[in-house]
């Protein structure tokens, strides 16, 4: 049987856990070491209503956020959040929910990933940035094998090598580098987590965003 003829197995997003992304991928984490810096010292000044926007997010939500179920979680805090950053451009957009696949190493990953910027006007094209899950605490399928899983298809799309995303977990936003190296092998680095509930660590969630939407769509 040729190569071509071979059934190529197929994994989904949502059902990715860290056996099955170490054995598509070969997967380590590394120390996150000063790989970060650029990206957090990103040059952005807040404007006054935006801190004020930061604050009343705080304000409204932090009895609750905590006990908020994943669409909840989305809708009252994540969503407000990230169409204030605004990726709407003439270059690339937000979009949710919008299915991506390619094969790695060859393995078929696909599904639709919560949050994903990508150049195109009707569907995504090329990615550029991920974030998942939308969720309050971890699962047997953790967000950040699926961000892992739907960067990776990224890089497969747009022939690159470094790709950047988060995930969230109630409160709790981490930030994630991917790297591809030689022979399928991947490597990645997570930041330390950020309290949205602390105005200034989410005043860094929000300029790290911006970074992505001025830096890394590109």
């Amino acid at each position: 049987m040729t190569q071509e003829e071979k059934t190529i197995i197929n994994y989904t997003f949502s059902k990715m856990t860290y056996k099955i992304l170490r054995k598509v991928t070969n997967i380590i984490i590394r120390k996150r070491e000063n790989i970060f810096d650029e990206w957090f010292n990103y040059s952005y000044k807040l404007k006054k209503e935006e801190e004020n926007f930061l604050l009343e997010l705080i304000d409204k939500e932090e009895l609750y956020l905590q006990k908020y179920n994943e669409e909840l979680l989305k809708a009252k805090f994540i969503s407000p959040l990230l169409n204030k950053v605004n990726f709407v451009t003439e270059d690339f957009r937000d979009w949710y929910s919008y299915e991506i696949s390619a094969i790695v190493n060859g393995y078929e990953l696909s599904g639709k990933p919560d949050f994903m910027v990508a150049t195109g006007k009707v569907e995504p094209e090329k990615p550029y940035f991920f974030l998942q899950e939308f969720k309050k605490s971890r699962t047997t399928s953790n967000p950040d094998y699926q961000v892992l899983s739907e960067m990776a298809v990224a890089m497969e799309i747009n022939k690159s090598r470094i790709i950047r995303g988060t995930y969230n977990i109630g409160k709790w936003w981490t930030f994630v580098i991917l790297k591809k190296l030689d022979e399928g092998k991947y490597e990645y680095y997570e930041s330390k987590s950020f309290d949205c509930l602390k105005i200034n660590e989410l005043k860094q969630i929000y300029i790290n965003l911006k970074a992505v939407k001025h830096k890394y769509c590109k």
